[in-house]
């Protein structure tokens, strides 16, 4: 228990930096309840206003997928629009624990999550684009599901295994203080950011036995972030937890080339597995998955913007995720486990200037709007990046998988 307590600490404390008489949102599945709790608690003893709780059930959400009508797929109720406008209102500090089923929707028809997933993006595009745009702290961490440990594990104590793998990978042991490592994780990935900011590459260039040979350009004005960002009402925060990755914004029409995923992408319920993207001049023109390719289809094809790229992160093969050995059927923690690109929506705040632009000025410098956001994996031990600056010189970023620096 008192390890629990510490990684609830350090998500309110470092994760969302709460502050005096903030409120506090709080997003999880109702098999997470005991720890949504823990998260309830630590809220208010560091000084929140007030804690809302928002709970999820992924086997109500598939009962509605099987057998709600078209019609009521695409219907988004008012009262989800106002709540998510009255976070706003209120600068709303989130925290959603992120605990999906892997392959729980399998069977359902990918055509009638589109439809969801289409109309519900589209009504809640505002709300997007402020958590996006860091108008608040948000936090996305993880906490274990009875289903999804069984998929990670599939024996006797996988709840308690992959328990533990995830406060470790988010630097929470029994005998340490987490909020004092996690200050110094955000440190040590400032410098790295700091070491690509000031190189201002054009492009990079992403290489490896497997057919990835990509290049991606890089938006103008891009700026490297990872680890501690700031948001727009001057609150420090770590928006996911665990995370290695120093990320930034590729141009949308400069990325050429193929890219071959190392990790399956667990997209709306549906595994999507062994796929491919070929890109030209930015969009994806061919594809192709070993395994739910129809998902992929739909994923590219939620709105013109979901077939281009909206970041690149760049995160060592030899990293404490990636040496766990675990695949976690999990973005957050598999994405950190390897480098990876997101199809959709760029962040704002990966672009100098961002506030004072329009949209439009921010298209011109190379960003991508779109409805989605969805990372997948194609880091490798074998990866080489190579870095193009300005003035054509070539430089070594990755070696056998790694930071030259």
């Amino acid at each position: 228990m008192e390890r629990l307590e510490k990684y609830a600490r350090l998500l309110v404390e470092v994760g969302i930096n709460v502050q005096e008489g903030q409120t506090v949102v709080i997003n999880a599945p109702v098999e997470c309840k005991d720890f949504a709790r823990l998260l309830v608690e630590a809220a208010y003893k560091k000084g929140a206003g007030q804690v809302i709780m928002r709970w999820n059930d992924e086997i109500v959400q598939k009962y509605f997928y099987t057998y709600a009508s078209d019609e009521t797929l695409q219907e988004v109720p008012e009262y989800i629009v106002s709540q998510a406008r009255y976070f706003i209102e209120k600068n709303a500090a989130i925290i959603t624990v992120a605990a999906p089923t892997p392959g729980l929707l399998k069977d359902i028809d990918p055509r009638k999550i589109q439809l969801f997933t289409v109309a519900s993006s589209q009504k809640l595009d505002f709300y997007r684009e402020h958590m996006m745009g860091n108008g608040a702290q948000w936090c996305v961490a993880s906490y274990p599901t009875k289903e999804w440990a069984e998929k990670v594990f599939s024996d006797e104590g996988a709840f308690d295994r992959l328990l533990d793998a995830i406060l470790s990978a988010s630097r929470v042991q029994a005998d340490n203080d987490p909020v004092a490592e996690w200050q110094a994780h955000i440190e040590n990935l400032a410098r790295r950011n700091k070491i690509l900011n000031d190189y201002d590459f054009e492009s990079l260039h992403f290489e490896n036995s497997l057919g990835t040979d990509l290049t991606v350009g890089l938006a103008e004005g891009h700026i490297w972030a990872g680890g501690g960002e700031v948001a727009k009402n001057g609150v420090a925060f770590a928006p996911n937890i665990p995370t290695e990755e120093t990320f930034t914004m590729p141009h949308k029409y400069r990325v050429n080339g193929k890219v071959v995923a190392t990790k399956p992408l667990n997209y709306n319920g549906k595994l999507i597995e062994d796929f491919y993207l070929v890109f030209k001049d930015g969009k994806v023109v061919e594809y192709d998955a070993g395994k739910e390719k129809e998902s992929l289809k739909n994923l590219l094809e939620i709105d013109e913007g979901s077939s281009y790229l909206g970041e690149v992160a760049l995160i060592p093969f030899d990293s404490p995720i990636a040496n766990t050995g675990i695949l976690f059927y999990n973005t957050l923690f598999d994405e950190n486990a390897s480098c990876h690109l997101a199809l959709g929506c760029a962040y704002p705040m990966n672009l100098k200037g961002s506030e004072e632009m329009t949209e439009e000025e921010m298209k011109a410098k190379g960003y991508n709007k779109s409805m989605t956001h969805e990372d997948f994996m194609f880091g490798s031990a074998d990866m080489k990046i190579t870095g193009t600056t300005h003035d054509g010189k070539k430089v070594v970023i990755f070696k056998d998988g790694n930071f030259v620096f």
